[in-house]
């Protein structure tokens, strides 16, 4: 994978004022996320001095931070998933082909770099970006794909599921 294939999305921008004898003191914090669009995520919130360096700063964090996330058929979940950070919490429900994405804000982001294509999702409680976006990067990790759940009974496949002639 090279670094030239992923995706950066900015979701927030925060300006942090702090006064001083002088006046007033401002920086910027930046939550970036990055993603290659086919499976791999990584979410980085970095503060500076000025709003360029805070991005730059968020988004090679977050490049050093990406995760695998497993996706059913490269393109939606394996199941519905419901996850919980703070109060914010997000439902993410896996969708028929050519649904496209129905989600807004911090999902939206977080599921375009990560490459799903059909996903149906809802953001209850707070709406603050950091708490949504990291309850959807713990769905996204809880949920279990069918060589998970083939690792945690210790079976193969061919144990598992029949075959049909």
């Amino acid at each position: 994978m090279q670094i030239d294939e992923l995706k950066e999305k900015l979701i927030y921008i925060n300006r942090i004022t702090k006064v001083v004898k002088g006046g007033r003191r401002f920086t910027f914090s930046a939550l970036v996320v990055v993603g290659d669009q086919s499976s791999k995520l990584g979410v980085a919130h970095a503060k500076a001095k000025q709003v360029t360096d805070a991005i730059k700063k968020a988004t090679d964090l977050a490049r050093r931070k990406l995760i695998h996330i497993p996706l059913k058929e490269g393109r939606t979940l394996h199941h519905d998933v419901f996850a919980k950070e703070g109060s914010a919490k997000v439902l993410l429900r896996s969708a028929p082909k050519g649904t496209g994405i129905i989600a807004s804000g911090a999902i939206r982001a977080v599921c375009e770099v990560v490459g799903i294509k059909d996903i149906v999702a809802k953001s209850l409680g707070s709406s603050n970006s950091h708490n949504v976006v990291r309850a959807c990067m713990k769905g996204l990790l809880n949920q279990l794909s069918p060589k998970n759940i083939f690792n945690l009974r210790g079976k193969k496949k061919s144990e598992i599921t029949e075959n049909k002639i």
